[in-house]
């Protein structure tokens, strides 16, 4: 876990992930912030399968177009799913644009730094496939399945683990 003045900016899983400690500065010291609770609180609640109903204080550190996909994810209901095309239509939407693509939103919910409480988990492919989840297809399949998420409809793509 880690953070600055204003919120969780890094939550990842030690083992299996792509991007742990992305963003951390080299200075970076362990400490106590009051988020951290609500962080640990967060996770206590839903790894017991329920929606813990609130959000720690979280800061998103990169650039407008991922923290508003960061924005995004936050709005995701636990249990229910949304591809990264209905994403990128959103965002299209915001700015006035005819499209956006959908591989752009698949490159910043990949590169989310704060795992779990902000679900790219409940990202899918506009195929029905569980793509690109910085955890690992596995974890990914087990969150949904944790939140009530029927996985029988998806499919895990050849050479994803």
């Amino acid at each position: 876990m880690a953070g600055d003045e204003e919120g969780l900016t890094g939550l990842w899983f030690q083992e299996g992930s792509r991007y742990v400690g992305q963003g951390l500065s080299r200075d970076a010291v362990p400490r106590d912030m009051a988020y951290f609770d609500q962080a640990k609180q967060w996770l206590d609640i839903y790894f017991t399968g329920h929606d813990p109903g609130f959000l720690p204080r979280i800061h998103f550190v990169g650039s407008a177009f991922r923290n508003r996909v960061g924005e995004i994810l936050c709005e995701i209901p636990f249990g229910q799913t949304v591809t990264y095309g209905q994403i990128a239509a959103r965002i299209a939407g915001e700015r006035g644009s005819g499209s956006m693509s959908a591989q752009a939103v698949g490159g910043a919910v990949g590169h989310n730094p704060i795992s779990v409480i902000v679900p790219c988990h409940r990202v899918v492919g506009a195929d029905g496939s569980l793509t690109g989840y910085g955890g690992g297809i596995l974890r990914k399949k087990a969150l949904l399945e944790l939140e009530g998420v029927d996985v029988s409809q998806f499919t895990v793509p050849e050479g994803w683990t």
